[in-house]
């Protein structure tokens, strides 16, 4: 009979199967990718508000004006933001738009500065407060200049 060579199993700490293992359950999203938990709730958040009155400098919870009704949201999802939506997007961490999920916010430049946010709701679509005269609703982004930052 012809001798066959036997394979030496290499020893593997439980530590290191442990973080391999980890490292394979999460590796299709990197902690920028992943879903903020402020987010998620801001999003419905948002949606209760579904109606409610725009009115320039109201942050709720009867009436919005665009950083308010984020302002808000994110406030009562257990995330503070600031008061407006140029220090909105000042204080959240920068995504690019492939990495954009529900519950990130939506900042639409006007010149030099931030103009309108909204806060992402999927599928393209955004909750807003959008002007004077209309009322909290989802909206289809209108535009590709916008830009995406996550309130982690």
């Amino acid at each position: 009979m012809p001798k066959t060579k036997k394979r030496r199993r290499k020893h593997r700490s439980p530590a290191l199967l442990l973080a391999i293992s980890v490292t394979a359950l999460f590796a299709h999203a990197s902690p920028v990718q992943a879903a903020s938990p402020y987010g998620i709730k801001a999003v419905a958040i948002a949606a209760s508000k579904e109606g409610a009155p725009y009115v320039y400098g109201a942050t709720g919870p009867e009436a919005f004006d665009c950083s308010g009704l984020t302002l808000y949201a994110f406030r009562e999802a257990g995330r503070p933001l600031p008061r407006t939506a140029e220090a909105q997007y000042e204080n959240t961490l920068h995504i690019p738009r492939t990495q954009r999920v529900s519950g990130d916010l939506v900042f639409f430049p006007k010149g030099s500065t931030i103009g309108h946010v909204g806060i992402y709701a999927g599928d393209g679509k955004i909750w807003h407060a959008p002007k004077p005269g209309t009322r909290v609703r989802l909206e289809r982004i209108w535009t590709g200049a916008v830009r995406y930052a996550r309130a982690n």
